[in-house]
C-alpha cells in the first residue's frame, strides 16, 4: 500500500511572467510590485493591438466618466450656460448702435453680424478649458492611472474633446436662442444655419487640440490660462468677428485677412445671412485640417511622455 503523499501536479507560473505578475498578483512572495513606469510600458506596448470598437467603447466610457464629473460639479457648466448671453448682450446693447450704423442699418442690422462671429469665440474660449481641464487631471494623478490601463493613449484625449464638444453646441443653441430673441433672422435655410454650427463644431475641436498640447506642457492651469489668453485675445479682436475690417490699419487688415477666426466668422455669416461663403468655408477646413494634422500627434506623444 502506498502511503506516500500525493504529488501536487498544479503549474505554478515562473516569477516574472504572466498577466500575474504584470499586475504585481501571483509574484514570488516577499518581492516587491513592479513600478509604475513599468505596467504602463507593458500597456502602451499593447495600444497597437486595439482594435476600432474596443478603441470606441474606451472612448465611450472615458466620455461619460468626463459627463459624470460635469453631473457632480454643475458650476463647471456656468461659463457655456452665461457667457453666451453676456457676450450677445455686451456687445450688441454696447457696439450695436454703432458699428449696426456703419453697415447701413441699425441695432438689429448688427444682431445679423455678431452672433454668427461669436459663434467662433464660443469655440475657441470653451476649447481653452479643455487645456486647463487636462492640467488638473494630470495634477490630480488621474492621467497616471489611465496610462496604467490598457487602452489607447489617443482614447483619453479624443474622449475630453467629445465631451467638451457637447459642452460648445449646448454654449452655441443658447447663443442662437439669444440672437433670435434680440431680433437675429436667418435669411437663407435651416440647413444652412446647421452647416454653419457644424463648421464651428469642427474649427473649434481642432482648436482643443492646442489646448491640450499647451495643458500637457505648462505646469499649472493657472499658466495654461495666462499662455492662452495670450492666444485667444489678439485672435478675437483682431478679426471680423466684432466689426468690418475694411476701416481697420492696412498691418491689421492683413492680419485679419489670414486669421482663421476671421475666416469662420465669414463663412458662419454668409451661411445665415447670405452671400458668398466657399472661400471662407474651404480656408476654415484646411485650417482645421492642419491645425489637427499637426498638433494631435504631438499631444498623444507628449501625453505619453509627460511625467
Amino acid at each position: 500500500m502506498n502511503t506516500s503523499a500525493p504529488t501536487n501536479t498544479t503549474t505554478r507560473p515562473a516569477p516574472g511572467s504572466g498577466a500575474g505578475a504584470e499586475s504585481g498578483v501571483g509574484a514570488t512572495p516577499g518581492s516587491a510590485p513592479p513600478p509604475s513606469s513599468a505596467v504602463a510600458t507593458a500597456a502602451v506596448s499593447g495600444e497597437g493591438r486595439i482594435g476600432l470598437r474596443a478603441n470606441l467603447r474606451h472612448i465611450g466610457a472615458l466620455a461619460r466618466r468626463n459627463a459624470l464629473q460635469i453631473k457632480a460639479d454643475p458650476e463647471s457648466m456656468f461659463d457655456v450656460l452665461l457667457m453666451p448671453i453676456i457676450f450677445t448682450l455686451l456687445f450688441v446693447y454696447v457696439f450695436g448702435g454703432s458699428v449696426g450704423a456703419s453697415l447701413g442699418g441699425d441695432r438689429d442690422a448688427y444682431v445679423n453680424y455678431v452672433v454668427p462671429g461669436l459663434m467662433a469665440m464660443m469655440g475657441m474660449n470653451i476649447a481653452m478649458a479643455v487645456g486647463t481641464g487636462v492640467n488638473d487631471d494630470f495634477r490630480k494623478g488621474v492621467m497616471d492611472r489611465f496610462r496604467t490601463m490598457p487602452i489607447a493613449r489617443s482614447s483619453v484625449l479624443i474622449a475630453k474633446i467629445v465631451v467638451e464638444l457637447g459642452r460648445m453646441l449646448i454654449a452655441i443653441t443658447i447663443l442662437l436662442s439669444m440672437g433670435f430673441l434680440l431680433g437675429m433672422e436667418v435669411k437663407t435655410s435651416v440647413i444652412e444655419l446647421f452647416a454653419a454650427v457644424g463648421l464651428s463644431a469642427v474649427f473649434g475641436a481642432s482648436l482643443m487640440w492646442i489646448f491640450i498640447l499647451l495643458g500637457l506642457t505648462m505646469k499649472t492651469a493657472q499658466a495654461v490660462q495666462g499662455v492662452a489668453m495670450l492666444v485667444i485675445m489678439p485672435l478675437q479682436f483682431g478679426s471680423s468677428i466684432f466689426a468690418p475690417t475694411a476701416t481697420m490699419p492696412g498691418w491689421l487688415q492683413w492680419f485679419t485677412d489670414y486669421n482663421p477666426l476671421s475666416g469662420l466668422a465669414d463663412a458662419s455669416r454668409g451661411l445665415i445671412n447670405g452671400g458668398p461663403v466657399a472661400h471662407s468655408v474651404w480656408m476654415t477646413l484646411a485650417w482645421s485640417a492642419g491645425i489637427t494634422l499637426i498638433t494631435a500627434p504631438l499631444a498623444v506623444a507628449k501625453f505619453r511622455k509627460k511625467s
